[in-house]
């Protein structure tokens, strides 16, 4: 299954780790990364849109959909490989520059290229997430039960896939149904969704283990030598920087100069509950 009208190719990444990636339409490049627990096939309706003029290219990220799930190493999963992936596909289909979206995990990963990769990414766009290191510097006392499977996945290899491995169906479609607010908005892939992460419970776990580990450490070197996103940037947002007691504006400021933050009305899944917003948040930002 993938986005209607797009070509599915597979691409070898540097380390032989072969990525799912649909692409479509032509013109400037424009890379779309997911987020948990999804595929490429969350930005379906965002990619038609930006198709009629830009070459459009939607990766699953390693470790997610139909992409490769190698055995994680220490740093197999860290946003830095990750963040190389991306700039192996585009440079496998004919880009050696681009502009850059993603979504919750595929936001952490757009925001590592946007740092280790500034004459790749043109511009930057980061849908409802903070990054790595601010995530874990604001989630304190009850308000972070909300993000109680980020403690979870951070255990030590086993205990954690052993659990979400005896019920993964209501484990991840909890995420699905907890964090939306359109019904029916992911009524068309909710089954693609859940198959696809049945399948890939170890690399899941893995992705979100590097994030409490190596991907902290990363931002916190880059925090401390000043390293900044060079690049437009859009931020789009639901209100929970507010509920959560938290100044999700100064966040981001530390990171981009050129930035734009919004407050979307829309549950987690923006792109698939108000696909409108995301186009013309991100048609804005290709123009600056």
């Amino acid at each position: 299954m993938t986005i209607s009208g797009f070509a599915r190719h597979r691409v070898t990444v540097a380390d032989g780790v072969r990525l799912n990636v649909a692409v479509g339409g032509s013109g400037s490049p424009v890379v779309l990364l997911h987020g948990f627990p999804q595929t490429h096939l969350m930005w379906r309706h965002v990619a038609a849109d930006l198709a009629a003029d830009h070459t459009v290219i939607c990766p699953d990220l390693r470790g997610y959909g139909d992409s490769d799930r190698p055995a994680d190493t220490g740093r197999t999963y860290a946003k830095r490989t990750m963040a190389s992936d991306v700039v192996a596909v585009a440079a496998a289909l004919g880009f050696d520059r681009f502009a850059l979206a993603g979504h919750d995990r595929g936001a952490l990963v757009a925001f590592r290229t946007g740092l280790d990769h500034p004459d790749a990414v043109t511009h930057l766009a980061s849908l409802d997430v903070l990054p790595t290191l601010d995530s874990w510097e604001v989630m304190r006392g009850r308000s972070a039960a909300v993000g109680f499977h980020l403690f979870l996945m951070a255990q030590p290899p086993g205990l954690p896939e052993q659990l979400i491995a005896g019920a993964p169906d209501a484990f991840f479609g909890h995420f699905l149904d907890a964090w939306a607010t359109r019904p029916g908005a992911l009524a068309d892939v909710r089954d693609a969704y859940l198959t696809a992460s049945r399948a890939a419970v170890d690399s899941i776990v893995a992705d979100f283990r590097a994030s409490a580990g190596v991907d902290v450490a990363d931002d916190e070197q880059d925090r401390a030598a000043g390293r900044r996103l060079r690049m437009p940037v859009t931020v789009l947002q639901q209100d929970w920087g507010a509920a959560l007691g938290f100044d999700a504006v100064g966040r981001w400021r530390a990171w981009a100069d050129d930035l734009v933050h919004e407050t979307v009305t829309s549950g987690h899944f923006m792109a698939e509950e108000a696909p409108a917003d995301v186009v013309r948040a991100l048609r804005d930002l290709l123009t600056r």
